[in-house]
């Protein structure tokens, strides 16, 4: 049985980029248009050369695509900024992951470029070494304020200075430390301006705290540390540009890549999934909330069971029928995502304005995402700007808007897409995209006075902003009549916002946020009370006037504004908030649950009066939505009540159940106890779900839930009772658990349950240790076989030693005993003593046979008088580009080698990232670079880990899910097993990738390009 050729790239997550692969059923809007010669005319050695880069692409009507800057002048960007001059400032990433990669590294370091267009052509003539240091590795983020850039380098945020104006740093200082691991992809991602003066930031699910520049643990503004104790995996950031006030404006994403800003304060960004899944996604974040890519309370990953699941696999790895989980605004597939910003300039077609451009490296392309206003929400539709067609090397890592309206896009230009791979070290591009015959130049500023401050104020570029906003807010009293003028006769609603904004920051600020709090646009209301959030003033009053106001987005920024607010009048505020939800909304829903956290029993209380027996159909919704979500004292009784109401389906109902899990109440265990018994008789389909909520101690120390238990079990089946009985071991279940070994039915599971306590190991081992049950020993030791607790395997090691027992049963003891880390060392550790019988040897080498590690294997064959099991020299990748392959043929290879870790169409196993598009993201080349060096890239969230347990066991696989108490983690094959956090001993992430090194020496030449040719047309 062979590991998945694919491992590598299943393993291997784009770097900055993570490889979530592309989808092509995701819906677009088709408004492309081809800009050049058709690639398919051209040799493959002819598309890489920056001539034809642009003949290559194709880009929406209305606008150009014209090559900016290219190699040599510069590689592998990964993070670009335009400064108010019109210059691009790209971070390199030369050095990126040499310690996996292997490739060659510049001793110098990495560098942070300045590259200009002097002439006005739109092609860069000049650039200049802005800085270049051995401890600046692979940057994933710059933000240019005038002489100073922000770059982002996981595990540190840099600030550089250049005093003398020559664009190079004579200054560095560190602002931030303790993101994420040395050069990790998930750890700290580009900082950007907001309206309101400040900076956003945010980091990815391997960023876990934000220490200062002496290593302390930052808080946030309630006093809370910014860790991994009080917040969950990827975060949003908010702070003063002195780094003070920090604030955690979301958390709980996977790897949330840049957050942009818009003119009112709205915060938008993508997310990627963990590798295959297809559940890419776009959010519109909401102050404070959860994201869902874990469980809230426990910290379980997505794949762990639960009641009311969701159906389909996107949905279900953000937990989204969770209470507490703020919907994703668009889910685009499978893709890369990465760079982001808001467009609102007027130089692109219409379409554009005021909206998302986002970089997508997995499916080559450059898109926009449309909102439209929803209720409390929004939603969203994708329109492709820039798209490579005739070269999958086209990896675009970030977008950025320049002062005079066009776009800037950076390329990675590599046959992968990071995930600690690089496939190309030689190149790189920028592009610029704007309609056609558009002069680059960009607009002079005179931001020394108001009026040229104003001007550029409205400018579309972040850094001509930044300046504008710095110099008008130290203009203080004297630039507020401009302001007041752009806010009252600006055509454009943006340029309002931005105008208000500094309003909202000078002397008069309660006047002007109670001017916007009165505007006509709900969108200029709305930054009134994320304004009057900001400010010093009671926010009350504003409160009280809005709460009832007729637009649901308005009303959302009430509720979000009443978080934590020990006012008097909150709960009434909330109240006519309520009052105003249409029972339906989620984004609403979600609103009113953050408003209310920590405070649930006192916001409820004005409720329970008329709402909860109302007959008339909205009240009854907005009730059962509420105490839905909600999370107090009394919220186990109020479930109760609508969980015995029969009328309703039982599937129907099973959210409430699910609510259960996420109440601190004392009493839920109580009242989970009443519905069972009281749906004993009528509802017994209801026992087993409500048993799954009860805490297991309870049912353990209480008799009656025990009674129930022991009843309920014995009406379950398959999966389903072998999961009680994992949770419940009762010594009167290890017949039946036996009889499942015996019959192939959840056998792995079935042998984890019986070997998880006491007195089902001594049950076991009377079993093996009875001749007359040899039959059932070896169902029950093969079984055993892959999970490496020193429990399975000191009785395989007894019984294979054993003498006294038939050949047949200690043949396939030495086999069993080589399925795991643990026993493969025991194996080679018996073989180089000669302790094994000679007879025995052969299934002793075939147990390890399969084994991950190479050496491993390589030894155990020497005890068969062979140096390896094959050996094959390493084709040449060029080579195999120029062999045909044959798909039809190429699936069998699949089946045969891959399908053991990987699915297509769900065929297969789930073990490693589905493989449905593959050839969409990777082309032949980045394919041949997985296959035969599995090294060079391992993903994010699927590396592998050894575990040494305290009794000695040790497991290897990878870790699918992590809760304070227990870890679960999934080993080849697809088997899981669960591990108690107290008893683990050690942990260690392995260095390699999980897909067995030397896997093209178990192929011909021809059978692994029919593999590659079946691989790539996967799409």
């Amino acid at each position: 049985m062979n590991l998945s050729i694919l491992y590598k790239l299943l393993f291997s997550i784009p770097f900055f980029l993570f490889i979530a692969l592309w989808d092509k059923n995701t819906p677009t809007t088709n408004v492309m248009a081809k800009n050049g010669v058709a690639s398919d005319t051209m040799t493959e050695e002819e598309k890489r050369l920056p001539e034809n880069a642009v003949k290559n692409l194709k880009v929406t009507e209305g606008v150009q695509v014209q090559l900016f800057a290219s190699e040599p002048m510069m590689t592998n960007p990964t993070n670009i900024d335009v400064d108010d001059k019109g210059r691009v400032w790209v971070c390199e990433a030369f050095n990126y992951r040499p310690d996996i990669t292997g490739n060659p590294t510049k001793k110098e370091g990495d560098r942070i470029l300045i590259l200009e267009d002097s002439n006005g052509d739109g092609k860069a003539d000049k650039s200049t070494v802005f800085y270049q240091g051995a401890e600046i590795e692979a940057p994933l983020g710059i933000w240019v304020m005038g002489n100073q850039a922000i770059v982002s380098q996981s595990p540190y945020v840099w600030l550089f200075t250049d005093d003398n104006g020559d664009d190079k740093a004579d200054r560095k200082e560190i602002l931030m430390q303790g993101m994420g691991g040395k050069q990790h992809d998930h750890g700290m991602h580009a900082f950007t301006f907001g309206p309101d003066g400040k900076f956003y930031f945010n980091f990815g699910n391997e960023g876990q705290t934000l220490k200062d520049k002496n290593g302390i643990t930052l808080k946030d503004k309630e006093g809370n540390d910014i860790s991994l104790k009080n917040y969950k995996m990827g975060m949003v950031f908010r702070c003063n540009p002195d780094m003070s006030e920090i604030e955690v404006l979301g958390n709980n994403f996977r790897n949330n890549y840049e957050v942009a800003v818009d003119s009112y304060g709205t915060m938008w960004q993508s997310d990627n999934d963990d590798d295959g899944n297809k559940g890419v996604r776009i959010n519109y974040v909401m102050d404070y909330g959860n994201y869902g890519y874990t469980d809230e309370m426990t910290g379980a990953g997505w794949q762990a069971n639960r009641t009311n699941m969701e159906q389909e696999i996107p949905r279900r790895h953000w937990h989204l029928n969770d209470p507490g989980v703020v919907p994703n605004l668009l889910q685009t597939g499978a893709g890369s995502p990465t760079g982001m910003c808001i467009y609102e300039g007027d130089l692109l077609p219409e379409v554009f304005r005021g909206q998302m451009i986002h970089s997508d490296a997995g499916p080559n392309v450059v898109r926009s995402y449309p909102v439209t206003k929803d209720g409390a929400g929004y939603k969203a539709q994708i329109v492709n700007i820039l798209e490579g067609v005739g070269d999958q090397w086209f990896r675009p890592s970030d977008v950025c808007v320049a002062p005079d309206g066009s776009l800037m896009v950076a390329d990675w230009y590599d046959p992968g897409v990071g995930g600690h791979q690089v496939g190309d070290l030689n190149r790189g591009r920028v592009f610029r995209v704007a309609p056609p015959k558009t002069i680059y130049q960009s607009p002079i500023y005179e931001y020394s006075t108001v009026n040229g401050a104003i001007a550029a104020l409205q400018n579309p570029n972040l850094s001509v902003r930044w300046k504008a906003w710095t110099a008008l807010h130290k203009m203080g009293e004297s630039a507020e009549s401009a302001l007041v003028k752009l806010y009252n006769e600006a055509s454009n609603p943006r340029m309002k916002a931005r105008a208000f904004w500094l309003l909202a920051k000078g002397e008069n600020a309660d006047k002007y946020i109670q001017m916007a709090a009165n505007d006509a646009n709900a969108d200029i209301r709305m930054a009134a009370i994320r304004a009057a959030r900001q400010s010093k003033t009671d926010i009350m009053p504003l409160l009280k006037s809005l709460a009832a106001d007729k637009d649901a987005q308005v009303r959302r920024e009430c509720a979000l504004a009443l978080r934590h607010n020990k006012s008097t009048d909150a709960p009434m505020i909330w109240r006519t908030l309520v009052e105003n939800y249409d029972g339906k909304d989620r984004w609403y829903l979600e609103a009113l649950g953050i408003a209310a956290d920590k405070q649930w029993d006192r916001f409820m209380e004005p409720l329970l009066g008329n709402y909860l027996s109302s007959d008339e159909e909205t009240q009854a919704n907005i009730m059962k939505n509420i105490v839905w979500r909600s999370r107090g004292e009394k919220s186990a009784t109020l479930l109760e009540y609508y969980i015995d109401d029969k009328d309703v389906p039982l599937k129907d109902r099973l959210r409430y159940f699910r609510a259960f899990d996420f109440i601190p109440s004392k009493n839920k265990s109580q009242v989970l106890l009443a519905i069972i018994k009281n749906a004993a008789s009528t509802e017994p389909d209801i026992s087993p779900i409500a048993l799954r909520h009860l805490d297991a101690d309870f049912v353990k120390t209480n008799p009656e839930a025990k009674k129930l238990l022991r009843s309920t079990m014995a009406n379950l089946k398959g999966k389903e009772y072998v999961e009680f009985a994992n949770r419940y071991p009762l010594v009167e279940e290890q017949p039946r658990l036996l009889e499942m070994i015996v019959k192939n039915d959840n056998t792995r599971q079935a042998s984890d349950a019986l070997l998880a306590y006491t007195e089902g190991v001594t049950f076991v081992k009377n079993i093996i240790n009875n001749p007359k049950k040899e039959e059932d020993a070896l169902k029950i030791m093969s079984a055993m076989r892959g999970t490496g607790s020193k429990t399975h395997l000191d009785i395989l090691s007894a019984a294979a030693f054993n003498k006294k027992r038939s050949e047949k049963f200690r043949r396939s003891a030495f086999e069993n005993l080589g399925g795991s880390w643990g026993g493969e060392d025991m194996i080679l550790a018996y073989l180089k003593e000669g302790k094994i019988e000679k007879q025995f040897v052969p299934s002793a080498v075939e147990g390890v046979s399969k084994a991950w590690r190479r050496n491993v294997r390589t030894e155990a064959y020497k005890y068969l008088g062979k140096t390896t099991a094959n050996q094959a020299k390493m084709p040449d990748i060029n080579a195999l580009i120029g062999m045909k392959g044959d798909a039809t043929k190429g699936l069998e290879q699949f089946k045969t080698y891959c399908a053991i870790c990987h699915q297509v169409k769900n065929e297969g196993t789930d073990f490693g990232p589905k493989l449905t598009s593959i050839g969409a993201k990777l082309p032949k080349e980045g394919q041949y670079l997985a296959i035969l060096h599995p090294d060079a890239g391992i993903s994010f969230g699927y590396e592998g880990w050894e575990i040494k347990m305290k009794d000695g066991s040790t497991y290897m696989g990878i870790i699918t899910s992590r809760t304070e108490s227990e870890w679960t983690m999934k080993m080849a094959g697809g088997a899981s097993q669960s591990l108690k956090v107290s008893n683990i001993k050690s942990k260690k992430q392995m260095p390699h990738s999980l897909m067995p090194t030397g896997f093209h020496e178990s192929m011909s030449q021809q059978e692994l390009v029919d593999l590659v040719e079946y691989l790539v047309g996967l799409r």
